[in-house]
């Protein structure tokens, strides 16, 4: 989806909001905005988001993932016009049993689900829906990566050790396959070996696919692919990946991961490649693998 062109710093007497999920990466969004300056106003979702982010924000607000009248209204209070989201939130709290009870929603987000309620609830759909939401009460969404951009990882293989003929031909394969179920809007990522789909990522996360993955492929050595979809929006649901994805490849005895450049962030990228390479776990980027593994052959 297109975007207007803006500054990334929102005018001096606005502050930015951040809504915040599961992860590092509104930390280090926050860091980084209260490095440039800014006046930033979180809402960070129950259950969640870390409360370290109260320390690193000009105003913090609690709300449960169901309550988006509270969102919407600590927001406006603040005077936001722009938010960004960063981090995860864990899709599965909607299959529990008794799920209403335990999220309590507020009226405006059943007056939202009953309006969208013959729509699939894919993460497209359902975001690009929360999204004209706020719209509607003149707010706006950004992507954090305006930012941040530094986070996007470069192209090249960044560990050590390059990658073995097999290992080429399985990542070319994943690609292919990851890049179909982001289009399908399944997922983002895929485990395979030996040109064989061993797992693929879907509401569990990349995590715990990868896990899942270990227990059906007990030889290990698979390869984890990772990547944007062809239709990523960078307001959200940006492919990320960190020290807890290569704490689950070396539970699971997985060996390579690949990602996209450009597109995929990397969470804390020296520490987490310095712990790819004692583990012995290779990690590539690339905008085409085909392409730029050939030229890596030659």
């Amino acid at each position: 989806m297109s975007q207007e062109l803006r500054s990334p710093v929102p005018p001096a007497d606005r502050p930015i909001g951040l809504l915040a999920g599961w992860g590092r990466f509104p930390i280090l969004f926050a860091e980084k905005a209260r490095a440039m300056g800014l006046a930033v106003v979180c809402v960070g979702i129950r259950g969640e988001a870390d409360p370290i982010l109260r320390s690193l924000t000009t105003k913090f607000h609690w709300a449960g993932v169901a309550r988006m009248g509270r969102m919407i209204r600590c927001f406006k209070a603040a005077g936001v016009r722009e938010i960004v989201m960063a981090g995860k939130i864990h899709k599965q709290i909607m299959y529990h049993p008794w799920r209403w009870l335990r999220l309590l929603p507020d009226w405006r987000t059943i007056r939202f689900w009953h309006r969208r309620w013959l729509k699939d609830n894919k993460d497209d759909s359902l975001l690009l829906d929360m999204i004209a939401e706020y719209a509607s009460e003149g707010m706006m969404f950004r992507s954090a990566l305006d930012f941040c951009p530094e986070l996007l990882v470069q192209p090249g293989v960044l560990t050590r050790r390059q990658p073995t003929l097999e290992e080429q031909a399985d990542i070319v394969f994943g690609w292919r396959l990851a890049k179909e179920m982001g289009r399908l809007d399944v997922g983002q990522g895929v485990a395979v070996k030996e040109r064989a789909v061993i797992a693929v990522e879907a509401i569990e996360g990349t995590d715990r696919m990868i896990l899942r993955a270990g227990e059906l492929c007990r030889s290990g050595s698979f390869t984890v692919v990772k990547v944007a979809k062809p239709q990523q929006d960078m307001r959200f649901d940006v492919p990320t990946v960190g020290p807890s994805t290569l704490r689950s490849m070396h539970e699971a005895r997985a060996r390579v991961l690949a990602v996209e450049a450009g597109k995929t962030i990397i969470i804390d990228e020296a520490e987490t490649l310095a712990e790819a390479n004692r583990l012995g776990i290779l990690i590539a980027a690339f905008h085409d693998p085909e392409a730029e593994l050939k030229r890596l052959a030659a």
